[in-house]
């Protein structure tokens, strides 16, 4: 009777998946621009950044919560993490992500995470001032992201996130809700063929709201004042259906490499490719590289700033090998056009 409601629960999910897909598949290049919150669609974890998030079949652990949700039903038992990431260098943006993921049970975990994106310091300009000299103001991106996820079976993984979203500038806010929903599946004699399932993003419509839609005029006429307010067009969310799938070469005991690739479906960009290889010497030393692919990416058509290619590495410090406790130290890089990049590291703690 247990099995029975595991199952259950995982063709639920399935089902919550591909019915929103329909809706997600619909979207085109033509919608580009539309959507609001892009923060949402930056990785802001250095590992699976390296190799362009094409681990939606194999992700594990922490980061799962920003590729696929299912990944951290595989917590063994506690990870926390931390990754700072330079946004385009030279732009003086960054964005900070902290997160922990914990074993609840035996089949369930949870996780945890708090991102945060700045702007640094921006001149106030007015129509009465546009040289500015009169202050700043710090725009900010804010998310927090609690997780839950399943195992479901030897085979079968699942979970669900939700994510509070603020965006705030110095007189505006907006504030949205979204659902994510992953499942994974492995199979194989040694469990090295993986396929993966997500879709992200899925939420409520944002819009502005603050002082800085209210204008204080004159009546017609009169030396009266009154206060107009503006409304602000709403935006939708940049949700997003991703397919993936892994093979995990398994060279003697303790070598492997791991080929990947993902489908991604944007409602509002255009559709992505993405492989990766990643490539672990006794899970010490992993270094992994990816490439993202989508029609003009190398040309001046292009609609995105990554040029494509990407890669990272990881280097592992166990302290028990009985248990897998350690720490690792996670670094990423994306080149994009324009600005110099995108970098990323980050550690992880596992105890």
């Amino acid at each position: 009777m247990k099995n029975k409601y595991k199952n259950f629960i995982a063709l639920l999910l399935i089902g919550f998946l591909l019915l929103p897909s329909i809706v997600v598949i619909g979207g085109n290049k033509d919608r580009s621009g539309e959507a609001g919150a892009p923060e949402l669609l930056i990785n802001p974890w250095a590992r699976s950044a390296g190799w362009g998030g094409a681990n939606v079949a194999s992700v594990r652990g922490l980061e799962s919560s920003f590729v696929n949700v299912a990944g951290i039903a595989f917590t063994n038992r506690t990870e926390v993490g931390f990754t700072h990431t330079q946004w385009l260098v030279g732009s003086d943006i960054n964005m900070y992500a902290v997160g922990f993921s914990q074993k609840l049970t035996e089949t369930g975990r949870m996780a945890v995470n708090i991102i945060n994106m700045s702007f640094g310091s921006i001149p106030i300009t007015t129509t009465d001032n546009p040289e500015g000299d009169i202050g700043t103001f710090n725009p900010n991106y804010f998310m927090f992201a609690l997780s839950y996820a399943n195992v479901f079976s030897n085979s079968i993984y699942g979970g669900l996130t939700v994510k509070l979203i603020s965006e705030n500038i110095s007189d505006m806010s907006a504030t949205g809700f979204a659902i994510d929903a992953g499942i994974q599946y492995v199979t194989g004699v040694k469990e090295n063929v993986k396929f993966g399932i997500t879709l992200k993003n899925w939420g409520t419509s944002m819009s502005y709201n603050g002082d800085g839609l209210s204008i204080r005029t004159l009546l017609p006429g009169t030396s009266s004042q009154f206060t107009l307010e503006q409304r602000s067009a709403s935006f939708e969310l940049p949700s997003q259906l991703l397919i993936g799938g892994a093979y995990d070469i398994l060279f003697q005991k303790d070598y492997r490499l791991t080929v990947s690739g993902t489908f991604i479906s944007n409602a509002f960009s255009k559709d992505q490719i993405v492989g990766g290889l990643e490539f672990s010497l006794k899970d010490l030393l992993v270094i992994r590289g990816g490439y993202t692919y989508e029609s003009d990416i190398a040309t001046s058509k292009s609609t995105t700033i990554y040029t494509g290619p990407s890669f990272g590495a990881t280097i592992n410090v166990p302290f028990n090998k009985e248990i897998g406790s350690g720490f690792a130290i996670d670094y990423s890089y994306r080149d994009t056009n324009p600005w110099n990049g995108i970098h990323s590291i980050g550690i992880v703690l596992d105890f």
